[in-house]
């Protein structure tokens, strides 16, 4: 596997920032750039991820195609089409999104997102996506979510099979999927299921970490790899069986020393286990 993560501060050239990857020791990005970026710009990051030996792991559209409002929902489609014909231009692993909601927070829980209308909206708006493109060397994915499809490894088969396209894939997030006590202390097991049901299939994952805490009723939250309760061995001996340049993005912390001691205690895991990431 390769481990990646966000990258801080401002770059002259792409070179600089392939540099600042490999001086982190990451050998997977994220794009750093969208579709609305010039041409040359995009070559630019694209040749010198390339020459630095660097997967793009990830393109990202970040919106919610579920949107109630019809003329925000058409142009957030747009967007995803947009970002996943650059995905494929630069040869992503994936582009990914979430699959929406029907909440006035782009991300949010609502009643009607775990149900047969939610699941068929998704399905036919995914096909439509992916359609537009019909992407060679990238695919289409959406981001696992707590009270959003996909939800659980059997919900994103389902969707794998409805959506019946090609240029759909899967991405992981396993904090994003531990959602009671019950999960967070088997963590370990409900890692291995995703991955033993749709392994083949999952294109880019993201690393972060999650804590409970004992305040009523059930609170858990965000943080950085270890610090948390999930299982990080677990986790890379499921992704050591994928190819051997899926990417593993760190995600969500905004101070770089965190990301500094989360590569840490991912790589003393993978040393654990005999894995080089």
């Amino acid at each position: 596997m390769r481990l990646g993560g966000l990258l801080f501060g401002k770059f002259d050239h792409p070179e600089q920032w392939a540099q600042a990857a490999q001086s982190a020791g990451y050998r997977a990005v994220y794009f750093p750039v969208d579709y609305r970026a010039e041409q040359s710009v995009i070559d630019g990051y694209a040749q010198a991820a390339k020459a630095a030996d660097l997967v793009i792991a990830e393109v990202g559209v970040w919106n919610n195609t579920l949107e109630k409002d019809p003329d925000k929902r058409e142009q957030n489609i747009q967007r995803a089409i947009r970002q996943l014909e650059l995905a494929d231009y630069v040869g992503a692993n994936c582009c990914v999104n979430i699959a929406g909601s029907y909440s006035a927070q782009w991300d949010g829980p609502h009643p009607d997102n775990l149900t047969p209308k939610a699941f068929d909206e998704i399905v036919t708006i995914t096909q439509r996506i992916i359609d537009a493109v019909n992407p060679r060397h990238s695919a289409y994915s959406l981001e696992p979510m707590p009270f959003i499809y996909p939800d659980t490894a059997d919900s994103y088969l389902h969707l794998i099979h409805a959506i019946d396209r090609k240029g759909f894939a899967a991405h992981l997030d396993p904090v994003n999927i531990i959602s009671s006590p019950q999960k967070y202390y088997a963590s370990g097991d409900v890692i291995r299921e995703w991955f033993d049901k749709l392994g083949p299939h999952i294109r880019s994952c993201h690393a972060k970490d999650i804590t409970l805490s004992g305040k009523l009723t059930v609170h858990l939250d965000e943080c950085r790899p270890g610090t948390g309760g999930l299982d990080y061995h677990a986790y890379l001996e499921c992704l050591n069986r994928l190819d051997k340049d899926t990417p593993l993005m760190l995600e969500h912390m905004h101070d770089p020393e965190d990301y500094v001691l989360a590569s840490r205690h991912i790589r003393a895991v993978g040393k654990e286990l005999g894995i080089e990431l």
